[in-house]
């Protein structure tokens, strides 16, 4: 059994979700950042982590793509061209979306408050924005390959989540639409309620 440490609050709803939506046994462990058990986990604190009998891992799109090729759902097989597809989603929404909210929080409230340029925001809400059309533009549904889902729709819909909880741009109504449907699946649903 699988031991995911880190608040729901946190990119560790992304490990959640991707271990309901597979039906996997897992213990949470809903502990902040830089806490004791974050700590013993990975050595900066950082969460979420995974841990998997002897082994720790870290980085929730790291543990994502571990438990999909594992238990072989939610991703494409490696080697082929829909997995490198996926692969291009994936970094994709991490550079452009995941990384632009990222950045915001950082100068909102993770870095001390002397290192924080508040004024950035403005700038990272325009390049959200951009990003979020391009991405946008390119989306046929249901998911974003189509018919089959994979871990990358979960990252993207957690950072439409987090984009709306931190009074990012509207989306717009393509993925507003796809975020109702991602965000009333059952999976997700009972990940949003854990502890």
């Amino acid at each position: 059994m699988y031991d995911v440490i880190g608040s729901r609050a946190s990119r560790a709803f992304r490990v959640l979700w991707l271990l309901e939506e597979m039906g996997v046994d897992y213990n949470h462990l809903a502990v902040a950042p830089g806490s004791p058990e974050a700590l013993a986990a990975n050595p900066s604190g950082k969460i979420p982590a995974l841990r998997d009998g002897d082994a720790v891992l870290t980085d929730s799109t790291a543990i994502m793509t571990y438990l999909a090729d594992k238990h072989g759902q939610l991703t494409h097989a490696p080697g082929t061209v829909a997995r490198a597809r996926q692969d291009a989603l994936t970094h994709q929404i991490l550079d452009e979306i995941d990384g632009t909210l990222w950045t915001a929080a950082r100068h909102s409230f993770v870095l001390p408050e002397e290192h924080r340029v508040p004024a950035v925001k403005e700038s990272l809400k325009w390049e959200y924005a951009r990003n979020i059309a391009r991405l946008s533009e390119a989306f046929t549904g249901p998911f974003l390959q189509g018919e089959t889902m994979t871990i990358a729709d979960i990252l993207l819909a957690h950072c439409l989540m987090w984009a709306g909880k931190a009074g990012f741009p509207d989306p717009g109504a393509k993925l507003t639409d796809y975020l109702a449907v991602m965000a009333a699946r059952p999976a997700c649903q009972r990940a949003s309620v854990l502890s």
